[in-house]
């Protein structure tokens, strides 16, 4: 019997590829960005974008403030596309992401930031599109075609993206280092797909992901994967709120997957995880410090803002297998299309 190799799976495969192909030529545009960002010197951040693009943009706001100590809010872009309402954005910068560059909130809403004075940025995997015309510089994700509905490795070059800006932005040069060593990384991480936990989701409707600062954003995109490709019911939550009312559901067996970068939120998701575990849970955790949790195989970066970029590696190459053993093609998710545009 021939098993058929999903379009997304793939391009999961691809992902390693296109970091190198963006690390090589997307390089002088980041550079020609991060040049304008620091000579502004933003007093803030805010970044427009939906789905999977607006997880990878909550991964940028803490590597933002983390790095920088700049403030990052995400504004919705209806305020501009059907409110219509104004923001005042001198000395801004405006980060935003989409991998069509088509729907027309997010474009109208960057218009809007650069009407407003902020210098616009985008992150688009169309060079040619309405995004990239409305701002004043573009990144090109370089991800090539991705034809899969599920976004995979346009998630994963459009937050490498961001990740370069910033390091040229502050001159980081052990960051920089990292990200020059991604692909490497990443080809390890494709191939960790994590058969314990697929075997005790495989029947399962409903289930937590959980993570902390910047792995919260993996954790977000974790829940919306399961959710598009596998039609499973996940919720996403940080370490710090999931005591705070959620956990009531969890009974025994209910299952758990916690994303821990190697940072200095590790021994707190971990001892969340444990305590989960301690309740009858069947926890997992991307990390070796846990009692109780279940430890996972996980590829550590060169430094632990890129060690999430690892962890949705390996997690796309786990959900893809878990939506192919439930009989469903990851590839055309029922109710779902490629590009959605919403005003």
């Amino acid at each position: 019997m021939t098993t058929k190799t999903t379009q997304m799976r793939r391009e999961i495969e691809e992902i390693p590829v296109a970091v190198d192909r963006l690390l090589s030529l997307g390089a002088a545009d980041i550079a020609r960005a991060a040049e304008a960002v620091r000579a502004l010197d933003p007093a803030y951040v805010i970044t427009v974008a939906r789905g999977s693009s607006d997880h990878v943009c909550t991964y940028l706001k803490y590597a933002t403030e983390l790095m920088l100590g700049v403030p990052v809010a995400s504004v919705g872009p209806s305020v501009a596309s059907i409110y219509g309402a104004p923001l005042r954005l001198a000395g801004s910068l405006c980060v935003s992401v989409s991998q069509s560059g088509q729907s027309p909130d997010i474009v109208e809403m960057a218009r809007a930031a650069r009407r407003g004075d902020a210098l616009s940025v985008a992150i688009t995997n169309n060079a040619a599109s309405p995004l990239a015309e409305a701002a004043h510089h573009t990144l090109n994700m370089q991800a090539g075609p991705e034809l899969s509905v599920a976004a995979t490795k346009t998630f994963v070059t459009s937050a490498v993206a961001g990740l370069m800006l910033l390091a040229d932005w502050k001159g980081d040069a052990e960051l920089a280092a990292a990200i020059r060593a991604l692909p490497r990384a990443l080809e390890d991480a494709t191939a960790i797909d994590w058969p314990d936990v697929r075997a005790a989701i495989s029947d399962e409707q409903s289930l937590f992901t959980l993570g902390r600062g910047p792995a919260w954003a993996i954790s977000n995109e974790a829940a919306l994967k399961f959710k598009e490709t596998c039609q499973i019911h996940a919720e996403s939550y940080s370490s710090a709120e999931v005591l705070h009312g959620p956990v009531s559901i969890v009974d025994e067996g209910f299952p758990v997957l916690a994303f821990a970068a190697g940072d200095a939120a590790e021994d707190a998701l971990v001892g969340i995880a444990d305590q989960i575990a301690g309740k009858g849970a069947n926890v997992f955790v991307t990390s070796d410090r846990a009692t109780q949790a279940r430890t996972i195989a996980h590829r550590r970066t060169d430094h632990p803002l890129t060690d999430p970029i690892s962890l949705i590696t390996s997690f796309y190459a786990m959900v893809e297998k878990v939506a192919t053993g439930r009989g469903i093609d990851p590839d055309t998710p029922r109710h779902l299309k490629k590009v959605t545009e919403t005003v």
